[in-house]
């Protein structure tokens, strides 16, 4: 048996092999290929312009219930991993009377089960899963979304 599947296996691999090179080399040499990338495969494209982050210190109205608020301000260089948490310097309960800074929602001090905990939840612990810094980008893709307000006051 292990005769018979060594036979085969050296009378299929060179039809196997053949087929492979002339399937790639056509492919390569194919010119008139669709593609969505603007460059070559061996240009290196130049990386587009970072956006600029803003610091207006303005928290710019939400446009739906429930929505995070935006950052509204620098976070360049803030530290967050499993042991420091740079927001938390400024939002934290016990530090909001002497930074000014928004104490972050009650929310973020509950366990999955509804029940306060006396920190930080682990589940709200890395703000930027939820929370972004305000850029000047650009839209990248166009959009027609209205927002709850604007659409509350059409019906009316």
């Amino acid at each position: 048996m292990k005769r018979l599947i060594s036979a085969l296996l050296l009378l299929f691999t060179p039809v196997f092999l053949s087929v492979t090179v002339v399937v790639a080399a056509t492919a390569v040499v194919d010119e008139d290929l669709a593609t969505l990338r603007k460059f070559a495969l061996n240009e290196q494209p130049e990386p587009p312009v970072m956006s600029k982050t803003l610091n207006t210190d303005r928290i710019p109205a939400r446009s739906y219930p429930m929505q995070p608020p935006i950052i509204p301000h620098k976070i360049d260089n803030y530290q967050v991993d499993l042991k420091v948490n740079k927001c938390m310097s400024c939002h934290a309960r016990g530090r909001v009377e002497e930074t000014q800074a928004r104490m972050i929602s009650v929310t973020h001090y509950m366990d999955r089960d509804g029940n306060f905990l006396a920190e930080l939840s682990p589940r709200r612990y890395f703000c930027q899963q939820c929370h972004v810094a305000q850029t000047d980008a650009k839209q990248l893709v166009g959009t027609d979304f209205t927002d709850l307000d604007t659409l509350i006051d059409q019906e009316q």
